[in-house]
């Protein structure tokens, strides 16, 4: 891979804004107190006042939990409290179920649809700039994390976390080298569907050749 030139260092780090903090604080409340679906938070008047917030303030972090699905405001009754989704340790847990072989195809799959977005990146000078070859081998760590940046698929890449936890990258061997020599030609060139297919088989194979060579000789 190559750098690009005068590359700039990271921008400033995003701070939360108020009503972002105040929704975690009311989301923390609502655990603490142990609320419900169907219980009712306090009215908005004694809610702002208690938390020392302007009610518009307020309004924003009721929206935003509202969106997450965290509450549900009604007019002329408050805002309610609603099923908390889904955690994410849960459903680690329910991928940590299934055999390690089925996790890396599923974790294939989303690094398909990663390497895809990359290759559909509008700028080619970008994508030559991170993953065109210069003449050093790099690591599929290094390569992998030029590809995230590229997709900016943000789901994805929060998907491919998770599954990650329960599949690790894979070892580096002759391999997984061409493939992702391949996967970095082929999105350098823009080509989607061969970036795609390079990461079919990037994390089975390594895992089942390990596996046969535990296997006693007969």
């Amino acid at each position: 891979m190559s750098r690009a030139d005068g590359q700039r260092g990271p921008g400033p780090v995003p701070r939360p804004r108020l009503y972002e903090h105040l929704a975690q604080h009311i989301s923390d409340f609502i655990e603490a107190q142990g609320l419900v679906a169907g219980d009712r938070l306090p009215p908005e008047r004694q809610l702002a006042r208690d938390l020392g917030v302007s009610r518009a303030t307020l309004a924003q972090a009721l929206a935003a939990l509202e969106i997450q699905g965290r509450v549900e405001v009604r007019h002329g009754v408050g805002a309610l409290v609603r099923q908390a989704p889904v955690a994410e340790q849960d459903l680690s847990g329910r991928i940590a179920a299934h055999p390690r072989t089925e996790v890396a195809l599923a974790r294939e799959a989303v690094m398909a649809g990663i390497a895809r977005a990359a290759a559909a990146h509008p700028q080619k000078a970008m994508r030559i700039a991170m993953l065109g070859a210069d003449g050093t081998v790099p690591s599929f760590d290094e390569v992998w994390r030029c590809v995230r940046r590229l997709s900016g698929a943000s789901l994805l890449g929060e998907l491919e976390d998770v599954l990650a936890a329960q599949c690790p990258d894979p070892v580096e061997t002759p391999e997984v080298r061409a493939r992702l020599d391949g996967l970095a030609a082929a999105i350098v060139r823009g080509d989607g569907e061969s970036a795609a297919r390079e990461c079919v088989g990037l994390l089975v194979v390594p895992v089942v050749s390990r596996e046969a060579d535990d296997l006693p000789v007969e």
